[in-house]
C-alpha cells in the first residue's frame, strides 16, 4: 500500500495527464456525430476521382433541400383554405333591420313604402348571405377555390364569392334602380349597413391542418437506385442529378452503418482517430515546449479550448448547420498565441480543425477555409495589447473567409447568379464574436493563472505599487532596471522575442533588492561600503539572496510566473566573483559552491536576454574610460564568459541570435557612453 501512494506520489502528473487524455477522448466521442464516415469524397462541379461506383445495394434518391422547400412552398400556395359559415348571425341580422326600419322609416319623406323598404331589404339580406359576408383580408386570388364549411357540410366556393361589406352600396343601387325605388336608397343604406354583420371568418386551425396532413403525405424520394446499377463513372463531372444521387448514397451508408452490430467498432475508429489528434498533442508539447508539458494547469488550458471550440460547433451544427460559420474558430489561435507562442497556437488550430472535420457538414471546404483563416490569424495578429491591431487583424481574417467561400461557390455552381449573399453576413457575425477575445483573455487569466501581453503592459506601468516601492527604497537599483528594460527590450525586438514580456521581466528582476538595499552600491550615496567589514562568504550571501527575497517578495504580490521566471534566472548559476577573489585572497583558497547563484539557468531567448543585458549594464559602471573598442571587447567578454559557461544551454537560442544580442547591446552602449562636446565655462 505504502508503495503504491509512493507510486502515485511519484507519478501524479503523469497519471492526471492520462486522466486528462481518456476525459478528453471520451467527451469528445460523445460530440461527435453517430454515423459513419463516407468512404469517398466528392465536391459538386468536380470530376469523380474514383473507378466507376455501383450501388451497394438498392436505395431510394433523395430530393433536395432545395427541391423540398419547392414542393412545400408549392402545397402552400396551392393549398385550400377553409372557412366557418355562421347561420346565426343571419336571423340576428334580419331581425334588426325590420326593427330599424320600423323605427326610422319616415311616410312624409319617401314615396316608397315601408313594406316595400323592407321587402327590398329582406332580399339582399338573403343575396349577400347566400355564400356569406366576410370583412377579413387574405392575399388569395379572386378565383382562389375555398371551402365554405356550414356545420357538418363543406360546400365549394370562390373566394371572389364572399361578400364584402365594401360592396354594399353597389348592391343597393343596383336593387332600388332595377325596382325603381331610388328615393330609399339612402335609407336602405343606411340600415342595411348597420345591421349587416360578418359571418364568414377563416378557420386557420382547420387549414392548417390539411396543410400539414399534405406535406406529412410529401415524399423526400424521387426514385430509387437498384442494387448493383451504375452511379457514376471515372472522370464523369458530380453536378446535377449524379451529385444528389451520391448524396443519398452517403446518408443512407451513414444510417446503415451505425446499427447496433457496428456501434462497437464504429467507437474503436473514433477512439482511435481523436486519440491520435490529442497524442500529436502531447508529443508536440513534451518535445517543442516541455515546459508547458510539465505545467499541468497550462496543458488543461488547452484541452479545455479544444473541447469548447468542438463543443460551440456541434451545438450549432444541430441547432442549424447553415451558422457553422458563425463559430469564431480563430479566436483558439488567437488567444493561444496570446498566452504562450503562434506555433503552438498553430498546432493546435490544426488539430481542432481536424476534429471538426467530422462534425460539420461540406467538411472539405470548411477545413480549407479555416487553416488558411488561422494561419492568417497567427502571421497578423501581433501585440494584442494594442486594440487596434485586433480590429485590423478580425478584418483579415473575414476578408479570407468572404474571398475562400465565393471562391468554393463559383467552383462549385459555376456562376454567380444564385450566390447566397446572406452567407456572407455570417462571417461578418463571426468576425464580431473574434472581437470576444479581449474579455475571454482576462477570463481565462483570472481562472488558469495565465499572464498575456494585456497584463504585461498593465506590469510596465513605473507607477504601480511594487515599482513605486522599489524606486522608493531602491532609486538606484530602480534606475538600473529601467536601463537592462531598455536594452533587453531592443535585443529581444532584434531576434524576434516577445519584447513586452522580457521587458516586465527586466523592470521586477532586481525587486528582491528592497529587503536590504545599501549593500548593493549602485544604491549606496556616500563612498562607505558595508562590505569591506564583513566577511566574504557573508557579503556574497546578501548578494545571492536578493533572488530568494525577490522571489518571496513576487509571490506576496501575485506577479505571474513568467514574470518569477526573470527573478529566478537572471543570474542563473552564475559565481558571485568578486567576492570569490576576495575570500581566495584572504584565506588562499575558496570553495565555488559558497558563491554561485543557486539557478535555474534561462529556458527561454527571453530569460537569456534578460541575463546578458543585466550582466552587461551592471558591469558597464565599472568602464573607467568608455571608448567604442573598449566596449566591443567588454560586451564580447561578458557574453563569451555566460556561454562557456553554459548558462543559455536551456534557452532555445541560436548563435546567430546571440551575436545579433552583443550587436544592439554594443550599440546601445555606444549610444550612452558618447563623448559630449565641452562647452566653455
Amino acid at each position: 500500500m505504502k508503495d503504491l501512494f509512493s507510486f502515485f506520489a511519484k507519478n501524479q502528473s503523469l497519471i492526471y495527464k492520462v486522466f486528462l487524455f481518456i476525459v478528453s477522448t471520451l467527451l469528445l466521442i460523445y460530440l461527435l456525430p453517430k454515423g459513419g464516415q463516407f468512404k469517398y469524397n466528392f465536391q459538386k462541379g468536380k470530376p469523380w476521382q474514383y473507378e466507376n461506383l455501383y450501388a451497394p445495394f438498392s436505395f431510394s434518391i433523395k430530393k433536395s433541400d432545395e427541391t423540398i422547400k419547392k414542393e412545400q412552398q408549392e402545397i402552400r400556395v396551392n393549398s385550400i383554405p377553409y372557412f366557418d359559415f355562421n347561420t346565426e348571425i343571419i336571423q340576428d341580422v334580419s331581425e334588426k333591420f325590420r326593427n330599424d326600419v320600423e323605427k326610422k322609416y319616415i311616410d312624409s319623406l319617401y314615396t316608397t313604402s315601408k313594406t316595400v323598404v323592407a321587402r327590398l331589404g329582406e332580399r339582399i339580406i338573403k343575396d349577400i348571405y347566400e355564400n356569406g359576408v366576410s370583412d377579413e383580408i387574405h392575399p388569395f386570388e379572386k378565383d382562389k377555390l375555398i371551402y365554405l364549411k356550414r356545420g357538418n357540410e363543406i360546400e365549394e366556393r370562390t373566394y371572389s364569392q364572399l361578400f364584402n361589406k365594401e360592396n354594399l352600396n353597389k348592391k343597393v343601387r343596383e336593387i332600388v334602380e332595377k325596382n325603381n325605388t331610388v328615393d330609399v336608397q339612402p335609407l336602405l343604406y343606411t340600415l342595411l349597413n348597420e345591421a349587416i354583420s360578418p359571418n364568414v371568418s377563416l378557420n386557420t386551425k382547420l387549414t392548417e391542418a390539411s396543410i400539414n396532413a399534405e406535406l406529412k403525405a410529401l415524399n423526400p424520394n424521387r426514385g430509387v437506385i437498384e442494387k448493383g446499377g451504375r452511379i457514376i463513372a471515372k472522370g464523369e463531372v458530380v453536378e446535377g442529378g449524379k451529385f444528389q444521387i451520391l448524396e443519398s448514397l452517403k446518408a443512407e451508408y451513414q444510417s446503415q452503418i451505425w446499427s447496433k452490430n457496428n456501434y462497437l467498432w464504429l467507437l474503436v475508429g473514433y477512439s482511435l482517430l481523436v486519440s491520435l489528434v490529442f497524442l500529436m498533442l502531447f508529443l508536440f508539447l513534451k518535445k517543442n515546449r516541455p515546459e508547458i508539458y510539465h505545467n499541468n494547469t497550462k496543458v488543461t488550458f488547452i484541452f479545455f479550448n479544444i473541447f469548447l471550440m468542438v463543443f460551440l460547433t456541434t451545438l450549432i451544427v444541430n441547432v442549424h448547420a447553415d451558422y457553422v460559420y458563425v463559430v469564431p474558430i480563430c479566436i483558439l489561435p488567437l488567444i493561444l498565441k496570446a498566452f504562450f507562442d503562434p506555433r503552438l497556437g498553430l498546432f493546435v488550430h490544426v488539430l481542432t480543425v481536424l476534429l471538426l472535420g467530422f462534425i460539420v457538414p461540406n467538411s472539405f471546404e470548411y477545413m480549407f477555409l479555416q487553416f488558411i483563416a488561422g494561419i492568417v490569424t497567427i502571421l497578423t495578429v501581433s501585440e494584442l495589447y494594442k486594440r487596434a491591431n485586433l480590429f485590423i487583424s478580425v478584418g483579415q481574417i473575414t476578408l479570407v473567409y468572404v474571398v475562400g467561400y465565393f471562391a468554393f461557390y463559383v467552383i462549385q455552381e459555376g456562376n454567380v447568379q444564385t450566390l447566397p449573399i446572406e452567407n456572407f453576413g455570417y462571417f461578418f457575425l463571426c468576425g464580431l464574436a473574434t472581437l470576444f477575445a479581449h474579455p475571454l483573455i482576462y477570463f481565462y487569466e483570472k481562472i488558469f493563472g495565465l499572464v498575456s501581453d494585456v497584463s504585461l503592459l498593465e506590469l510596465s506601468d513605473t507607477n504601480s505599487k511594487l515599482l513605486k516601492e522599489l524606486s522608493n527604497k531602491a532609486p538606484g537599483t530602480f534606475h538600473h532596471s529601467l536601463n537592462v528594460a531598455n536594452l533587453a527590450e531592443a535585443s529581444a525586438n532584434e531576434i524576434g522575442a516577445n519584447s513586452m514580456l522580457v521587458r516586465v521581466g527586466a523592470l521586477y528582476h532586481d525587486i528582491g533588492k528592497m529587503h536590504n538595499p545599501t549593500m548593493f552600491t549602485e544604491n549606496q550615496v556616500n563612498s562607505i561600503n558595508s562590505h569591506d567589514e564583513m566577511d566574504p562568504k557573508e557579503s556574497a550571501q546578501i548578494i545571492i539572496d536578493h533572488v530568494i527575497k525577490g522571489i518571496e517578495i513576487a509571490r506576496k504580490n501575485n506577479l505571474p510566473d513568467r514574470i518569477i521566471d526573470f527573478i529566478r534566472t537572471h543570474h542563473g548559476t552564475t559565481l558571485v566573483y568578486y567576492f570569490y577573489a576576495k575570500e581566495r585572497e584572504l584565506q588562499g583558497t575558496a570553495d565555488k559552491e559558497d558563491f554561485l547563484y543557486p539557478g535555474p539557468i534561462p529556458f527561454s531567448k527571453e530569460t537569456a536576454i534578460l541575463m546578458m543585458a543585466d550582466s552587461v549594464e551592471a558591469a558597464s559602471k565599472s568602464l573607467k574610460e568608455p571608448s567604442s573598442t573598449i566596449i566591443d571587447e567588454f560586451v564580447e567578454k561578458i557574453i563569451n564568459n555566460q556561454m562557456d559557461q553554459g548558462q543559455f544551454l536551456n534557452a532555445d537560442i541560436t548563435f546567430k541570435e546571440i551575436q545579433l544580442i552583443k550587436k544592439v547591446l554594443k550599440k546601445k552602449l555606444n549610444n550612452i557612453f558618447h563623448l559630449r562636446v565641452e562647452y566653455p565655462e
